[in-house]
């Protein structure tokens, strides 16, 4: 969440930003409770003050004196207490108000409503194919080559499940090898996480484990959700952990599996694979010190940007709108790979995105770095990507490498671990 002291320093520049993304927060309203929280706590202090001065004079006083000085004291202490509590009464109301209040956002995010206003800002080493034969989408080729059973999905669990069968299975198993591989090259810790994370790592994720709007499945009478992401087990591990400053980036990449309710993302668009309730992905995190998230931001979407290359998909990067960057967003790309399948003549899909949120899950999840020699702590910046969803890399894949004899090539980095060239 943004710094209180930041906030009340700075209310027009966060009204805007609220405006910007389009999330209403009584910002206001923060304001006027801190005055009254600063007020209370001067209460406090004032009556403990007075009660000790009063409690200093009682063993000079006669005893006459002393029973009603003592009784002076004990008034003074329960307006003291009194105060006290409404402070903290006053300060819980502040923090409702202020996590609700999103991050700021990068001088040179587009502003905009949604996804529509994203800025196209470069593309990948492949463009779209021109196909001389009629195609399929990726759910006609799972069915034709029975790689996707979307029925059988819905029969025994239903509708947004799915299996995965034959060579759709070693192709899903080759894309983790390979993300993770690539990753690990490139200095990264691989992980495997765990597949529920409690409410609090949640909330101090961004997200909102429950509610009628959430889209996260949560645990009956437990504390306990399915994660979305792996950003949100991995942005766990390290809550309350104080780094040494020569420590960081930290990068690590986890391997989980996905859960997510999708509510209201029903539409032509979200077919098939798209959008779904369970699926696999191999995700980014970096732990980073504040001088570093820039720089780890543009390599991050510069790792995704090789790895789609290296898989021959098509795509564009997007520098994505204030009304699209969610919460704890300060900046954020996405990748957008061509699938020939959507709409009458292929569309751009969001395969992948990756985010800088600053110090905005630190601070919620109490994540800090020390500088030697350096007094106190600060927050460190956290920051995720998508290496590699495998649900929407399979639609790029299958729609792309479509042949004119119903068979699919498989991307060439993939081939040593599928032991074959092509499905059909």
């Amino acid at each position: 969440m943004l710094e209180r002291k930041y906030i009340l320093a700075n209310v027009e520049e966060v009204l805007e930003n609220c405006r910007n993304r389009g999330v209403e927060c009584d910002v206001n309203r923060l304001v006027d409770l801190e005055h009254q929280r600063k007020e209370k706590d001067h209460q406090s202090q004032e009556f403990n003050r007075l009660a000790n001065e009063i409690s200093k004079r009682i063993g000079k006083a006669s005893s006459e004196e002393r029973d009603s000085l003592k009784e002076e004291a004990r008034v003074y202490r329960q307006k003291k207490e009194t105060a006290a509590s409404e402070c903290e009464e006053l300060d819980s109301a502040i923090v409702e108000l202020q996590i609700r209040i999103p991050n700021l956002s990068h001088p040179s995010a587009p502003v905009g409503k949604d996804d529509k206003d994203n800025l196209e800002i470069r593309r990948g080493q492949h463009s779209p194919r021109t196909f001389d034969f009629a195609i399929q989408d990726h759910v006609e080729i799972g069915e034709r080559l029975d790689l996707i059973d979307f029925e059988g999905g819905a029969k025994t669990t239903g509708a947004g499940f799915y299996f995965l069968k034959n060579e759709a299975v070693l192709l899903e198993m080759a894309l983790q090898h390979y993300a993770i591989s690539e990753l690990t090259r490139r200095g990264f810790l691989p992980v495997t996480t765990p597949d529920l994370a409690q409410d609090k790592i949640l909330e101090g994720i961004g997200f909102n484990p429950r509610g009628n709007e959430t889209q996260v499945y949560s645990i009956e009478n437990t504390n306990l959700c399915l994660v979305g992401t792996a950003e949100i087990t991995l942005g766990g591990l390290y809550s309350g952990h104080t780094f040494a400053a020569d420590e960081l980036p930290l990068k690590l990449c986890g391997l989980s599996h996905c859960f997510r309710t999708e509510a209201g993302a029903a539409g032509r668009a979200s077919k098939g694979l798209y959008r779904v309730h369970q699926f696999t992905k191999i995700e980014m995190f970096a732990y980073a010190l504040p001088d570093q998230s820039e720089a780890i931001l543009e390599e991050l979407c510069g790792i995704e940007c090789d790895l789609f290359d290296a898989l021959g998909i098509p795509f564009r990067v997007v520098d994505t709108s204030t009304g699209d960057l969610g919460g704890p967003a300060y900046r954020k790309f996405d990748l957008e790979a061509w699938m020939p399948g959507r709409g009458q003549s292929g569309e751009w899909g969001e395969v992948t995105s990756t985010s800088n949120c600053t110090d905005y899950q630190a601070r919620r999840l109490n994540c800090r770095y020390k500088t030697k020699g350096e007094k106190g702590t600060k927050f460190v910046h956290t920051l995720n990507g998508t290496a590699i969803a495998c649900s929407r890399a399979l639609i790029a894949i299958l729609e792309n490498n479509q042949q004119a004899d119903g068979s699919i090539t498989i991307p060439e980095v993939l081939q040593p671990m599928m032991g074959k060239d092509r499905i059909g």
